[in-house]
């Protein structure tokens, strides 16, 4: 399978060529030429199916021409060393905790996936590659450590000053080796610009081999569907109609979902619960599509003023606006009713979620206000020791820190201060 651009003004490439590039010679993001639904019978034997056997048969007609299948097996193995549970608060609501990997958030399977498919490419390659990220919390530490210690890849993360937590700052710059941090004087958004700038610079792409691990890295995006699989399988006996209310900033995990719906899964619909950056909330309502400086707000991974995925979401719907609206609605939160929805979880359901979680968990209420017929799934997409401070003033109770969290919290912040993308640019010529 080949994946074209979708700024439609470059050549189609291969899997390899996309993991490998990032983004297109004409700023766009790949996309798949074509996607094939799997069969009735995949769906109908899923809970027979082990995890690994659920996520070769999602992503295998993308990666087929590049990625043996034993070579597959073995990648996907490695990617899902953690559980994926659903935890059931009543009836009609649960939450889905993609926090249990290495850095305990969602982006780890992504993270992880993509460093082993740039391990198997890179043994094609002569030359070494970097890996140049922006975040805006949890992607920097798990592409950090994902990548660390992967032979011939170095790996260079911009992520915006006293906008992340501590904990997650703590993630990206604690590691050394062959992973270097850059403090940027701006926001995600000021990052993103400046490694999407990066990528179109033929002082730098003519010396060194970059490729993104952002979500616009098709290795990083589509992994993503395989807990949405995932869910279903341990889900679908209760016959209700499926509904997952997904915490979006760039989009990514909320697009891989709805490619797993193009795949057959059947999923009634998503929603994208959006806090005070709802740029996606007032296009479904005005159909008007307009990008906004980005707020900062204590769900900071969603702090996102003009998502890069969503592009890929419109191509899905071929841009035909009632299709999208049919299969995708959204909802907002301000900081304020986020504490609240923390404080409900844990007095109602004796649940601890963080920010972003807590958002996906009241987008789910208010969907099933209209349609109380639904079972809400909401992404629990980081551990809530990551966002301490907030989460224990919320319920006022002591968090406790996971061992994973502990391995890190105490070590010393190595970090590069920037401000323009001349710094940058100088950081990854020398």
């Amino acid at each position: 399978m080949n994946f074209y651009s979708l700024n439609k003004q470059a050549p189609e490439v291969s899997f390899k060529e996309a993991v490998l590039k990032g983004l297109a010679s004409d700023k766009g993001l790949y996309f798949p030429t074509s996607i094939k639904p799997l069969p009735n019978s995949f769906f109908e034997s899923i809970g027979d199916l082990s995890y690994e056997e659920i996520a070769f048969e999602a992503i295998h007609q993308f990666v087929t021409a590049e990625i043996s299948n034993e070579d597959l097996k073995r990648i996907i193995s490695e990617t899902l060393s953690f559980d994926f549970p659903v935890v059931t608060l009543d009836k009609n609501i649960s939450s889905l905790e993609l926090f249990h990997g290495p850095t305990m958030a969602f982006k780890d399977v992504g993270a992880r996936f993509m460093s082993r498919c740039l391990r198997l490419f890179h043994s094609e390659q002569k030359n070494d590659i970097t890996v140049l990220v922006a975040t805006s919390g949890d992607t920097g530490g798990a592409v950090a450590n994902g990548f660390l210690g992967v032979k011939g890849v170095k790996v260079v993360i911009l992520y915006p000053k006293d906008k992340v937590s501590k904990v997650q700052e703590k993630q990206l710059t604690t590691l050394g080796q062959n992973i270097t941090a850059l403090e940027v004087d701006g926001f995600f958004d000021d990052c993103q610009d400046m490694v999407k700038k990066a990528f179109l610079d033929r002082q730098i792409t003519d010396h060194i081999q970059l490729t993104s691990a952002n979500s616009i890295n098709v290795a990083r995006w589509l992994p993503q569907m395989f807990y949405f699989f995932f869910a279903y399988k341990q889900l679908y006996k209760n016959h209700k109609k499926i509904v997952f209310s997904v915490p979006s900033g760039n989009f990514g995990n909320i697009c891989a979902g709805l490619m797993a719906q193009k795949l057959g899964l059947p999923i009634h619909h998503f929603i994208a619960a959006n806090n005070t950056n709802q740029v996606v909330t007032d296009y479904l309502e005005t159909e008007n599509y307009q990008p906004k400086p980005t707020v900062q707000t204590i769900s900071n991974a969603m702090d996102v003023g003009n998502p890069s995925n969503f592009i890929r979401i419109q191509e899905l719907f071929k841009n035909e606006f009632s299709n999208l609206k049919a299969h995708l609605s959204s909802s907002s939160f301000s900081d304020s009713s986020t504490v609240e929805g923390i404080k409900e979880l844990y007095s109602d359901y004796n649940y601890i979620a963080d920010p972003h979680g807590a958002i996906g968990f009241l987008a789910a209420k208010e969907y099933q206000q209209k349609y109380p017929d639904t079972h809400c799934v909401f992404l629990e997409t980081a551990h809530p020791s990551k966002f301490l401070e907030t989460v224990e003033k919320a319920i006022d109770t002591k968090v406790e820190l996971p061992s994973q969290i502990k391995a890190v919290i105490n070590k010393e912040k190595k970090s590069i201060k920037i401000s323009t993308y001349d710094e940058l640019k100088s950081i990854l010529l020398n």
